[in-house]
């Protein structure tokens, strides 16, 4: 088998089913498997998948286990020569897979593939390629100096600025939300660490392929939709939980320093709480929505709604604020992402129509939780 694409879930069901019904699409032309572990969700999300995906292989923990070991829960049951590691609160293009498979990088020396994402508004995620988070590096990002000196070597390397968003090449640390090794170099290294119980687990597995001798990617040619914080409450767990992660980190890898351990806790609390506060935009009111389908779609949106057949048919009106509506059974995912990047106004926001489960799911921004509009159709 030549792909194993491993998903982690909890609580995120509609998220879930959206990510699964995507990764079949990209695994036609593949002989791969998708392989589900459920960290102990309260929602019906085994329930859905047995119902929706009942061959695809479930595995269902009695316990939040957390990310590390969760998905090394999952690599252990895969039989593919690669694996992708996959967040459920992602959408992956058609030929994703492919390209990456049959790119350049996968005849080098590569240790970990990751690929351009973007949020539900189609901007582009820079956490997507990034440098290892040295005291120095670490301190540039807390107090913003790879803001104020993006073309500095010295000062711009948090985000791997060296290349652009749009270009390929060598990377030092990628996310866990999107993944691609091969399988015998994860067992190698020992997989994620389950002594940190997330949060900073892909900085230490990209670190780990680093120290074995391997070079990590970034891959341009293909985009993916991570909607980002749709399995994560800001709450004041999750400040405890960053922190604790940052530590773990340094304290793994870096020489102990108390002066540094007080700074990172000061900037790991800053970040989580400046997190945590941008989730508190107000929603944006929606003057009209547009559906695209070939399908004859009527939704219950209880606003006005136009309905178009063909992405060239939509005119925007910068003094209305827009949803357009992607009908995922009418168009790939591949032409929905890619109306999404070509598309950036601040008064259009993204949603797609699942039909099997009769939902409309997005989000408006990179910090949100995310929407879930169900049981739509009139």
């Amino acid at each position: 088998m030549q792909l194993s694409v491993i998903i982690l879930n909890y609580n995120v069901r509609f998220f879930l089913e959206q990510c699964v019904f995507s990764v079949q699409k990209a695994l036609e032309r593949i002989d791969g498997e998708i392989i589900v572990i459920d960290n102990n969700s309260s929602d019906d999300s085994c329930a859905m998948m047995k119902e929706k995906f009942p061959n695809i292989k479930l595995i269902e923990n009695n316990e939040n286990s957390g990310f590390p070991k969760g998905n090394n829960i999952g690599v252990a049951e895969a039989k593919g020569d690669y694996l992708c590691i996959l967040n459920p609160d992602t959408v992956v293009a058609e030929d994703t897979f492919i390209k990456i498979l049959n790119s350049e990088f996968c005849n080098l020396n590569f240790g970990i593939i990751g690929c351009k994402l973007i949020d539900g508004t189609g901007n582009f995620l820079p956490e997507a390629k990034r440098g290892v988070p040295t005291p120095w590096v670490a301190f540039t990002k807390i107090f913003g100096l790879y803001k104020i000196f993006p073309k500095s070597t010295f000062f711009n390397k948090y985000y791997a600025q060296h290349i652009t968003e749009n270009q390929s090449g060598k990377v030092d640390i990628l996310v866990g939300a999107f993944m691609m090794m091969k399988r015998d170099l994860y067992t190698k290294i020992g997989g994620f660490d389950e002594n940190c119980f997330m949060y900073s687990d892909d900085i230490d597995l990209s670190y780990m392929v680093l120290k074995s001798g391997k070079e990590n990617y970034y891959f341009n040619e293909t985009s993916v939709i991570h909607y980002k914080g749709e399995s994560t409450v800001r709450d004041g767990l999750y400040m405890k939980r960053f922190r604790d992660a940052m530590q773990f980190f340094y304290k793994k890898h870096f020489k102990k320093s108390v002066i540094f351990d007080l700074m990172m806790q000061f900037g790991a609390f800053a970040f989580s709480v400046i997190k945590k506060n941008q989730q508190k935009n107000e929603k944006v009111e929606i003057d009209e929505y547009i559906v695209f389908s070939k399908n004859n779609l009527s939704l219950n949106l209880n606003k006005k709604t136009t309905y178009l057949t063909d992405f060239n048919e939509f005119k925007n009106d910068l003094t209305k604020n827009f949803e357009l509506i992607f009908d995922a059974n009418s168009f790939s995912f591949k032409e929905i992402i890619a109306f999404m990047e070509m598309s950036k106004f601040n008064n259009i926001t993204y949603k797609n129509y699942i039909k099997s489960s009769n939902y409309c799911i997005g989000s408006n921004n990179s910090n949100d939780r995310g929407e879930v509009m169900q049981e739509i159709i009139n």
